[in-house]
């Protein structure tokens, strides 16, 4: 994986398989299937992580927070496990730490990068400790301002390949919100590959993304979206991914294939074919000069094109010319 100049699908499990671990292996390998290159967990650790009263989002209010991490949290064993599954797969196995102890977690297992969710931006203690680490790190800016996300870079960008990614904390997110102009603006600022991490539920703002400079791109993925839990009824299912991956992966193939407008000889036979040539609309005598009123325009363009008809105009043919042919320069004094 080519951190500075990357090209990465993920797909975001996160709290889809809802604790279960057999859920969980076979996401990963849905998502294989339908074209990921990677696929992202949460990792909770309630005791570590929040409040036993701590508020749950509006979205999602079936079960208490607290309540909902200890009873969905993969063991340290069972992410050793995905890890394993994703690697047979053929894909990257990322986590986000809610924590300090869950990057704890994730260096056993072993990950290869992480993925700072937006609710962390602004702890600068767990940027800090994932900084530490020295693996590529994905910084989402869902929630955050210019001025938090500028700490959060500043905390980062030294210790390894830094990619923050645009995204709009609201589930599910409207065209309106979606901010594909911050793509262009977070390039600029912090001079480094940037991402897009979709929470809209359809495919138009992942390609958009990706046309606009996005080289990771993160969407949520579950069976369906009938399942239960926070994330599901945000995702896409495994037909809808694998659709949007096969236009995602034309998208790239797009911009990494610059198009030389001025080399023509791919449409040499085209334009023969659809071009225009000068042809005589009436019959003229041999000698005499040609007007404006003895030429047209018609297919093919094998002859004299017509964008030169101002410099044909009052020469003299050489021998006479039936009407409806291909004016050519050798008939012309």
């Amino acid at each position: 994986m080519n951190w500075k100049q990357p090209r990465l699908l993920i797909a975001e499990v996160g709290s889809v398989p809802d604790g279960s671990f057999g859920n969980a292996c076979k996401l990963i390998e849905a998502a294989a299937g339908a074209g990921a290159g990677a696929v992202k967990f949460q990792t909770h650790l309630a005791e570590a992580e929040t409040l036993r009263g701590a508020p749950s989002p509006s979205y999602f209010q079936a079960e208490p927070r607290w309540d909902y991490f200890r009873r969905t949290a993969f063991s340290a064993a069972q992410h050793k496990e995905l890890f394993r599954v994703a690697s047979d797969c053929g894909v990257l196995f990322l986590s986000s730490p809610f924590s300090i102890e869950a990057v704890d977690l994730l260096e056993e297992v072993g990950v290869e990068a992480y993925k700072i969710p937006s609710g962390e931006i602004t702890n600068l203690p767990l940027l800090r400790r994932v900084a530490a680490t020295g693996k590529p790190t994905l910084l989402s800016s869902g929630m955050s301002s210019w001025a938090e996300l500028d700490r959060a870079v500043a905390c980062l960008r030294d210790a390894a390949p830094l990619i923050p990614m645009q995204c709009s904390s609201v589930y599910p997110c409207p065209p309106e919100r979606v901010g594909l102009n911050v793509l262009g603006l977070m390039s600029a600022r912090y001079g480094l590959p940037v991402g897009f991490s979709d929470h809209t539920l359809g495919p138009a703002a992942v390609l958009a993304a990706a046309a606009l400079g996005a080289g990771v791109i993160e969407k949520h993925f579950a069976f369906s979206r009938l399942m239960y839990g926070s994330d599901a009824r945000h995702s896409m299912e495994p037909a809808e991914f694998a659709q949007m991956a096969a236009a995602l992966r034309e998208v790239w193939r797009m911009l990494e294939s610059p198009v030389e407008k001025d080399e023509v000889a791919p449409y040499l036979e085209m334009k023969a074919i659809f071009e225009k040539s000068l042809v005589t609309v009436r019959a003229v005598p041999g000698g005499r000069p040609l007007a404006r009123e003895d030429l047209g325009f018609k297919k093919p363009g094998t002859g004299i094109p017509s964008a030169e008809i101002e410099s044909v105009l009052g020469r003299r043919t050489r021998r006479d010319l039936p009407a409806d042919i291909l004016l050519r320069r050798e008939d012309l004094e």
